[in-house]
C-alpha cells in the first residue's frame, strides 16, 4: 500500500534526480559544454533527407572543384591495391561478363545511340556537380544499360532513368547521396518525387537488387596502380574513359579492355608531348603516304615477291 507520505518522498527523490541531471552551465567543464552545444545544434539542424540519408549540416557544394580531389603521387600505390589488388581484380574479371551488356538498346524502339550519348554526356558533369566519384558515374551507366536491356523505356522518361540510376549508384558506393529534390531540379522539375521513387523500385526489381558491378573506373584504378602511373596520365586516361562511356559503339568492349587501352593511349600521348624530338604528325603523314604508295603499286609488289 502506497501512502501519501511515500508519494511525497518519491516526488522529492524525482526532484533531486532532476536537479542532479541538469547541472548549471557554470558547473560543466569546457569539453562537456562543447559536447552539449554540438548535440543541441545537431538536434535542431540535422534532419533526414528525402533520399534516405541523414544530411550533413553543410549542404552539397554548387560546383565541384577538381583541385579538392586527392591526388596520388607518381610511384605511390593505393592502400586498397596493396591489400586486395590482385584478389579484387580476379573477382571483378570473373564477374565482368555477367554484368556487361553489348546491345542494351536492341529492344528499345524509342531510344537511339544518339539519345544515350546525350544523356550520358549530361550525367558526367552532373556527377561532378555533386562531387560524386567516377566509380559512381560508371556504375550509374552500367545500371542504366542493364535496365534498358530488361524492358523498353519511353523517350520522355529517359532522363528520369538517368538520374534514378545515378541516385542508386550513389547509395551503393558513396557515403552520402544527393537529395531527390536536387536531382529533379536539374531536370527542370519535369518529374515528381513519386515517379522517381517508383522507377527506383522498378529498377531494383528488374535487376534483382544486384547493383554492384565491375566498372570502367575500377579497372582503370587497378591498371593505374599496376604501372604506378603519374596523376597526369591517370587524369587523361579518365577523360578518355568518360568519352567512351557516352559512345554506344564502345559498349561492345569489356570495361577491363577499354580501361587498359585508355591508359596506354594516355601514356603514349604524354610521352609524345614530352619528347620534342619526335614529330608525330610527320610520322603519321609518312605512314599514310607509304600506304598510298603500296596500294598504287600492288602489282609491282606481288611481282617482286615472286622473284
Amino acid at each position: 500500500m502506497v501512502s501519501l507520505v511515500d508519494g511525497e518522498r518519491e516526488s522529492g527523490r524525482k526532484k533531486r534526480r532532476t536537479n542532479c541531471a541538469s547541472p548549471p552551465a557554470a558547473a560543466l567543464t569546457a569539453a562537456e559544454q562543447r559536447r552539449t552545444d554540438r548535440h543541441r545544434k545537431q538536434t535542431l539542424m540535422s534532419r533526414l533527407s528525402d533520399s534516405g540519408f541523414e544530411e550533413d549540416l553543410i549542404s552539397f557544394p554548387a560546383q565541384a572543384d577538381s583541385s579538392d580531389e586527392p591526388e596520388t603521387a607518381a610511384g605511390h600505390r593505393s592502400t586498397w591495391y596493396l591489400q586486395y589488388g590482385d584478389v579484387g581484380f580476379r573477382i571483378q574479371r570473373e564477374k565482368e561478363a555477367q554484368f556487361h551488356l553489348c546491345e542494351s538498346l536492341a529492344g528499345q524502339p524509342q531510344l537511339t545511340a544518339e539519345a544515350r550519348c546525350k544523356l550520358v554526356s549530361w550525367l558526367i558533369p552532373v556527377h561532378k556537380h555533386f562531387r560524386l566519384s567516377f566509380e559512381c558515374c560508371c556504375l550509374a551507366v552500367n545500371i542504366m544499360d542493364r535496365f534498358l536491356a530488361s524492358m523498353p523505356v519511353a523517350a520522355d522518361c529517359f532522363q528520369l532513368l538517368g538520374v534514378t540510376a545515378l541516385l542508386l549508384a550513389s547509395k551503393q558506393v558513396e557515403v552520402c547521396s544527393p537529395q531527390i529534390s536536387h536531382l529533379l531540379s536539374l531536370c527542370c522539375d519535369a518529374f515528381t518525387k513519386e515517379q522517381l521513387c517508383r522507377l527506383e523500385c522498378l529498377i531494383l526489381l528488374r535487376l534483382n537488387f544486384r547493383l554492384a558491378a565491375p566498372t570502367l573506373a575500377f579497372f582503370l584504378d587497378f591498371y593505374t596502380n599496376c604501372i604506378e602511373a603519374a596523376q597526369r596520365c591517370s587524369n587523361l586516361a579518365q577523360k578518355v574513359c568518360e568519352l567512351s562511356l557516352a559512345d554506344y559503339a564502345f559498349n561492345k568492349y569489356p570495361p577491363s579492355l577499354t580501361a587498359s587501352c585508355a591508359l596506354t593511349l594516355a601514356s603514349e600521348l604524354l610521352r609524345n608531348e614530352q619528347d620534342p624530338s619526335s614529330n608525330h604528325n610527320l610520322a603519321q603523314e609518312c605512314k599514310d603516304n607509304l600506304k598510298l604508295l603500296v596500294s598504287l603499286n600492288q602489282e609491282t609488289l606481288e611481282a617482286m615477291s615472286t622473284m
